[in-house]
């Protein structure tokens, strides 16, 4: 009765089935629950923060470094859980974990709405750092996999990336709306009881909608494929040194991590339009909110489109793309007066990064991961994968800050990009070589 019901709400659904194997085991809804929940996790330590950065510093009383080291506390429980959590995929069903890691991570919501001491949200985020990831990193790359089935893993990837950016930039705005609601007419001369009292109301209905999404996500996000199918009893230690021992997942190591210092180097942007071509504050957030656009839009656009072709070659073709981009910032040529050419450079390198982001783990098909490993997999992938979690903001930092405000520190940065996208595209090489290319 709910299929019936579900489809007479959505009627785009028809896009989202990607081939007749799966119609009769993944519906279409399981992808939309996926997305959703895929960013949802994510809404509380993240978004909220990067949306609400001005009201977040001042409502918590906290500074730029402050909240820098939040999130330094979040990466380094994130770094053990993808270790730990990942087996826990393959034994237990993808949707109960994600299920169970959104209501924890809202839970979390009760404490970020009482705005804790700075010791306190240290704490809060290792506690995100564990439900988000230890319980729902490999349980949702696993369950992508699943409704990609054998022929449409880039679809699977490539629309849950894209949908999960657009989620977030709904999210931000329906923030936005809430804010404004229950804050005073004039927010400039609101007091910072009458902020926390509005932000108290954005963190208690973003943590409303993380419960309804985990509910309909435990009753609903079936794939129709018998789930002892997709398990393991027990997750042995040889079969940990299996999957290590697999070529595609030393590969996907290093693929990763390099996409992934790409993708936290797209942060500059912004930076770059104020310091380098001169606009002002306005112009320059408009530059970071052009940017947040692209992410979706390339990661839809590659969902329909990129299973015509081989995954894994596409996403060689992504790292050129960031090596071309990169060239062009580090080069120098791009000046005050280039515009059109600082648009185009942006466009080259946000594709780029977006496209090797939303195909990474779509190549594991390609590569003859097991799916019923797939969550041991991507802990061990994830491990080394995300690390620049812990270096690539300091390092960029090390690079703008050796040179303030001028050109040099910029174009170093986009040196270092540069450089991780050679080793990635020679990593994605080798993968295209080893199974894309077979395969043809």
């Amino acid at each position: 009765m709910y299929y019936f019901n579900l489809n007479l709400l959505f009627s785009f659904h028809w896009f989202l089935v990607p081939f007749e194997h799966m119609q009769k085991t993944a519906p279409w809804y399981y992808l939309v629950l996926l997305i959703l929940a895929g960013e949802a996790v994510f809404i509380l330590p993240f978004v909220l923060p990067r949306v609400f950065r001005p009201t977040v510093l001042d409502v918590f009383e906290l500074d730029n470094v402050q909240l820098g080291l939040c999130f330094s506390v979040y990466g380094i429980v994130a770094l053990i859980s993808y270790l730990i959590g990942g087996p826990l995929a393959d034994k237990y069903p993808p949707r109960k974990l994600m299920a169970i890691a959104l209501w924890m991570t809202a839970a979390g919501g009760l404490i970020f709405a009482s705005f804790p001491s700075y010791l306190m949200l240290q704490i809060l985020y290792g506690y995100w750092g564990f439900t988000t990831i230890f319980l729902f990193w490999a349980p949702m790359i696993k369950a992508a996999r699943v409704w990609g089935g054998t022929n449409a893993q880039g679809r699977a990837f490539g629309l849950l990336d894209g949908g999960r950016g657009l989620t977030g930039a709904l999210f931000g705005l329906l923030g936005v709306v809430i804010f404004s609601i229950f804050i005073s007419d004039n927010i400039e001369t609101a007091s910072l009881l009458e902020r926390q009292e509005a932000f108290k109301y954005v963190i208690y209905c973003s943590a409303s909608i993380i419960i309804l999404i985990g509910i309909l996500t435990w009753f609903f996000m079936k794939s129709g494929i018998d789930e002892k199918k997709i398990l393991l009893e027990r997750i042995s230690g040889s079969q940990i040194l299996l999957v290590l021992k697999l070529p595609a997942v030393v590969l996907l190591m290093v693929i990763i991590l390099c996409a992934y210092v790409g993708y936290k180097i797209t942060d500059v942007l912004s930076l770059y339009a104020e310091e380098v071509m001169l606009y002002n504050e306005v112009k320059s957030a408009q530059v970071g909110t052009f940017l947040q656009f692209l992410r979706p839009a390339t990661g839809i656009l590659l969902g329909l489109l990129v299973d015509r072709f081989r995954i894994s070659l596409v996403l060689v073709l992504s790292f050129v793309a960031c090596i071309f981009g990169g060239v062009l910032f580090a080069s120098g040529i791009i000046e005050p007066t280039s515009t059109a050419l600082f648009f185009i450079s942006v466009i080259i390198i946000a594709v780029g990064v977006y496209s090797s982001r939303a195909l990474y783990f779509a190549v594991m098909q390609e590569g003859n991961i097991p799916i019923a490993l797939t969550g041991t997999a991507v802990g061990l992938i994830s491990v080394i994968g995300y690390t620049p979690d812990i270096f690539a903001g300091p390092a960029y930092g090390y690079l703008l800050d050796a040179n303030p405000g001028e050109e040099i520190g910029h174009r170093n940065v986009f040196w270092m990009l540069t450089a991780f996208a050679i080793v990635g595209g020679i990593a994605s090489g080798i993968y295209y070589w080893l199974y894309g290319k077979k395969q043809d």
